[in-house]
């Protein structure tokens, strides 16, 4: 990779996972179109990908755009012709879920009382159908982080961006629950209270540890074969958005907006059924 594209990259404003990502999507592009940037190069290029998977597509044009305008390369009202030509052909599908599945995970977490593991899993199941968290946001709560008064949850999602997640009546009650069945434990670490993890293990690990991503997908397999059904743990996320759009007369933007997607076609690809206040909102959906 040639030292310019070096300095773009070093210029970006992204997580190291984004860096990474944009580096191989770079590397990709010279393979293609070799070192030059213009209109033909990146007409070729848009060629060479259109067969891709649009998630795959999409994160390779953004790359090389950036590097076309870092570079004030070509001409940008072309391109964009270029990019509409060559995505106008594909029809995004819906992502298909099981919701009677995941209501059946959810109504049997309900019935989970025996515990920390049974508590913590119950907890961990009702917040991430009610707030729409993605998997790896909830397992990396602090207890600190949760505004019990406001019922709500700062988290940093994809691309480090911050937002503010709300969340129903039903998971903060069993989050209570949890933390409650805790008390006195985590006070053996030693540190402040806010500062250890939501969700920890238990079991034969005797201090203060947290859930990591795959051990909690791996304690929610469980709980799926106790219920009797199979779905896909972001499929909570694919209930969360459908919910959304179930109790608010369709309303997309709302949906986009709670889940926080940049993009209304992102939304509508989750959402299955057809510019409020968002709390008013989210309490009529989930705090009925």
């Amino acid at each position: 990779m040639n030292q310019q594209t070096t300095q773009y990259l070093k210029t970006l404003d992204r997580s190291a996972g984004t860096i990474k990502t944009y580096t191989w999507a770079l590397s990709y592009y010279f393979d293609i179109a070799g070192e030059v940037l213009g209109d033909k190069q990146y007409e070729t290029f848009l060629a060479a990908i259109n067969k891709m998977k649009p998630s795959t597509k999409r994160v390779l044009r953004s790359a090389v755009m950036g590097l076309y305008a870092f570079f004030e390369a070509g001409d940008p009202s072309k391109r964009s012709r270029l990019n509409k030509h060559y995505t106008q052909r594909i029809k995004t599908k819906p992502v298909m879920f099981d919701r009677d599945a995941v209501e059946k995970v959810i109504t049997y977490c309900e019935s989970l009382h025996h515990g920390l593991i049974e508590l913590r899993d119950a907890a961990f199941v009702i917040t991430l159908a009610d707030s729409g968290l993605r998997i790896s946001e909830l397992s990396s709560l602090k207890r600190g982080d949760i505004d019990w008064h406001d019922e709500r949850v700062m988290v940093t999602g994809k691309g480090e961006k911050t937002a503010v997640v709300r969340l129903s009546k039903r998971s903060l009650a069993a989050l209570k629950a949890y933390l409650l069945e805790r008390q006195g434990y985590a006070w053996e670490t030693g540190k402040p209270l806010g500062s250890t993890p939501l969700f920890i293990q238990h079991g034969k690990v005797h201090t203060i540890k947290q859930m990591t991503t795959d051990g909690m997908r791996k304690s929610l397999k469980l709980r799926m074969m106790e219920a009797g059904v199979n779905v896909r743990v972001h499929d909570f996320r694919h209930y969360f958005v459908t919910m959304v759009m179930l109790s608010s007369n369709g309303n997309l933007k709302l949906a986009q907006e709670l889940a926080r997607h940049e993009s209304v076609q992102t939304t509508q690809r989750y959402a299955h059924f057809a510019n409020s206040d968002l709390d008013e909102n989210y309490n009529v959906i989930f705090n009925k």
